[in-house]
């Protein structure tokens, strides 16, 4: 009889248990629901379970059981906003473009010169061969003006007769080159001034370079020392 009721027991308690498990079971997804605040056109605040279809676009905030914030969802960018992201995300890399090239042109202009002289010196190589070019052009163009000079005076001894053909070629093409040659000085002398500024900027860059590189050391320097004397211990430059 005994044992009767134990499994009676046994039995009821199974089928509470049972009851209980399809409780929870029941009301599962309604302890998990999330709980979302967003805000309609008017400015009204709403809190929903879930987005109704015409706040899918709008900002809205996903809130746990006790109203803490779990997640944020941004507004969808207008057309405008997204092309406005776009020329702004175009523009930061075109900077940090111009910010390697300037870079890289530092570092070259360090690891080229380590005296202000190496780049006087540079300079003058570099105005010595355009001023070399200048010159052969001048003294080719005094050549073909000579040249021209004899022909305009055969052609002037001619008088009324008529000017040979071959003549007038030559005094034809001697212009072309004049022309040509005076063209080339022009550019050449121009070609001088972009050079000396090129370097008068380099020097100064060079210089701004050098300046905040023994800044850098000086401050590493005393940086070491003032640790140094922080532990007792004797600074780099002081030991022997």
């Amino acid at each position: 009889m005994m044992r009767d009721a134990r499994q009676g027991d046994t039995a009821t308690t199974r089928r509470a248990l049972a009851l209980f498990a399809g409780c929870l079971v029941a009301f599962a997804p309604g302890l998990h629901a999330a709980t979302y605040k967003w805000v309609d056109e008017k400015g009204v605040v709403h809190y929903t379970d879930k987005i109704p279809p015409e706040a899918i676009n709008k900002a809205n905030v996903q809130l746990d059981k006790q109203g803490v914030t779990v997640r944020k969802t941004e507004p969808a960018l207008t057309p405008q906003q997204i092309k406005a992201k776009a020329e702004e995300e175009e523009r930061q890399r075109l900077l940090a473009k111009e910010r390697e090239i300037v870079e890289r042109r530092d570092r070259a202009l360090l690891s080229t010169y380590t005296m202000e002289s190496e780049i006087d010196l540079a300079r003058r190589r570099a105005v010595s061969t355009i001023e070399q070019q200048i010159h052969s052009s001048s003294a080719y163009s005094a050549q073909l003006g000579k040249r021209k000079e004899e022909l305009d005076a055969k052609k002037a001894a001619l008088g009324s007769q008529p000017v040979p053909p071959i003549l007038e070629r030559e005094l034809a093409s001697i212009s072309v080159e004049l022309a040509k040659q005076a063209d080339l000085v022009a550019v050449k002398q121009k070609e001088v001034i972009l050079v000396n500024a090129r370097y008068d900027a380099d020097k100064k860059r060079w210089r701004e370079l050098r300046a905040a590189t023994e800044a850098q050391m000086n401050a590493a320097a005393r940086a070491q020392e003032a640790a140094a004397q922080g532990t007792g211990a004797q600074p780099t430059s002081a030991r022997k």
